[in-house]
């Protein structure tokens, strides 16, 4: 039987584009208006590449992209792996004792507002005497982004078919090629989205980084906020455009690795 198609009625594309509008127009403009020539970003002076010169000859703004990029990289590959596990733990393990416990202390993050949270990771560093840097921002990050890669992760395990992985191991593998041969190539997808998340996040957040970093590491959103308090530079609409141009491109190179992994995984299956 044919799929009915559904038409969409005038208001549905009218509600749809204005919800669309609200989302993107203001990245559109601020992406025209990173490429005005005028020094007042309410002013249009013609186009001119003159602010990203500007930004790549500003070496405290460099330093904190670069860091930006190199926590935001670290911290959701460790909160991968360490949400992968902990999904796998929870859907493949339905009655283990604590797993309540478990499961609870693993998605408060997604509730606890970050104040809280930043707050609370500083005193610890400060308990252990830890000095404030790259690492403490990389845990934090990978301590907020953990519970989202699991939440992504585990979704895509429950609906997965646990027969497959069951054959594989009548087969004759041990539970670890299993997961690593069978399970993992088909919740790829899952993975890589949990992994761009993470990584997103982590280039967004502003608080938790405020309280966790210390001298000369500072992120990129902690550098702009200290910018835009004493007024909004067009060199700020070129950093965000290049910043939406690394998470675009890092969202299709994932999505292709993810859609190719998948593949390879679907076609392995069978066998």
């Amino acid at each position: 039987m044919a799929p009915k198609l559904i038409r969409l009625s005038r208001f549905n594309i009218a509600a749809l584009s204005l919800g669309l509008a609200f989302l993107y127009l203001p990245i559109l403009i601020l992406v025209i208006y990173s490429f005005n020539a005028s020094r007042l970003v309410t002013v249009w002076g013609g186009w001119s590449l003159r602010w990203y010169h500007e930004f790549f000859n500003d070496d405290a703004m460099i330093d904190a992209a670069w860091m930006s990029l190199r926590v935001g990289a670290t911290s959701a590959t460790i909160a991968t792996v360490l949400g992968t596990l902990a999904a796998v733990a929870l859907s493949r393990g339905q009655g283990f004792r604590g797993r309540t416990l478990f499961s609870g202390m693993l998605y408060a993050p997604l509730v606890m507002p970050e104040v809280i949270t930043g707050l609370s990771l500083l005193l610890l560093f400060v308990a252990l005497n830890a000095e404030r840097g790259f690492w403490t921002v990389t845990i934090a990050h990978t301590t907020l982004t953990m519970c989202f890669v699991a939440v992504v992760v585990q979704s895509r395990l429950v609906a997965l078919d646990g027969s497959v992985e069951e054959a594989a191991m009548d087969l004759g593998c041990d539970p670890f090629r299993a997961f690593a041969l069978v399970t993992l190539p088909l919740i790829a997808p899952a993975v890589a989205a949990g992994w761009m998340l993470a990584f997103t996040l982590s280039l967004d957040d502003l608080v938790i980084a405020s309280f966790t970093t210390g001298p000369g590491s500072a992120t990129l959103p902690i550098r702009i906020y200290s910018e835009v308090r004493l007024g909004v530079k067009p060199e700020i609409n070129a950093i965000c455009t290049l910043v939406i141009g690394v998470i675009a491109v890092v969202i299709v190179v994932a999505s292709l690795a993810s859609k190719l992994s998948s593949e390879r995984g679907e076609s392995a299956a069978p066998l």
